[in-house]
């Protein structure tokens, strides 16, 4: 059986991760184009590196949740038939030991230089003072965060594993956002199972061939328990 799952940022805010967006569209009362788009960083780049640093801090007080190791045994389990599609951007995936995993929308441990797009390790603050490593230039570091207008990462890699599973999950997504709202419909119709998992229903909920309602920190792990039971069985 070939999994392919996809989380959103219900699976981190369980483990302390703001999601940022207010109700009013703000994002720490900044708007989206002020912060989360090549304009915006190009007005005011200390601004952006300033707002994403304050994320990258947030990562050195929080741990992974039940979720994220549930999805970690889950992989150990089923190997290369596994794949996990994260539309967020921390490591608490990689920290419950998941290893085959897509960063769709990029990681703020990572830093890219808009000069030359060379991408390195990013552990503390950037400003824009920051040298790039490979070219250089200055005042060009930015977060390694896909913003509006921008294409994802691993979109071959995604589209390919979604057209072959047999099960595609979501968990802790709005299934707003494209492309990854689109994944779930594209792997209905090449046969897969859909399973959503979230704290309440969706946009997209009507689509899925089961929907489980809880905390992702004790809805997936006794979802993962499930299937890794039917595996032993099998």
């Amino acid at each position: 059986m070939k999994v392919v799952v996809l989380t959103g940022a219900g699976i981190s805010a369980e483990s302390g991760i703001r999601t940022f967006r207010d109700s009013n569209g703000l994002w720490e009362g900044h708007s989206v184009d002020q912060v989360a788009t090549r304009i915006g960083f190009g007005r005011d780049p200390g601004l952006v590196n300033r707002f994403y640093n304050q994320r990258r801090q947030q990562l050195g007080v929080v741990q992974p949740n039940a979720a994220h190791r549930a999805l970690g045994e889950l992989e150990n389990a089923l190997a290369d038939d596994f794949l996990l599609i994260t539309q967020n951007v921390d490591d608490l995936h990689e920290r419950a030991g998941s290893v085959r995993l897509i960063h769709m929308h990029g990681e703020l441990l990572n830093k890219r230089c808009i000069w030359c797009s060379f991408v390195s390790p990013c552990a503390g603050d950037i400003s824009p003072e920051d040298v790039c490593g490979k070219c250089s230039r200055e005042m060009g570091m930015r977060p390694d965060v896909v913003w509006f207008g921008e294409t994802p990462y691993g979109l071959d890699r995604i589209q390919a594993a979604v057209t072959e599973c047999d099960l595609f999950v979501a968990i802790g997504t709005s299934g707003l956002v494209e492309p990854a709202s689109r994944l779930a419909t594209k792997a209905k119709v090449y046969g897969a199972r859909l399973v959503e998992i979230n704290a309440a229903d969706t946009a997209r909920s009507a689509e899925f061939d089961e929907c489980l309602r809880g905390p992702a920190s004790q809805v997936v792990p006794q979802w993962v328990d499930g299937v890794l039971g039917g595996l032993r069985s099998s």
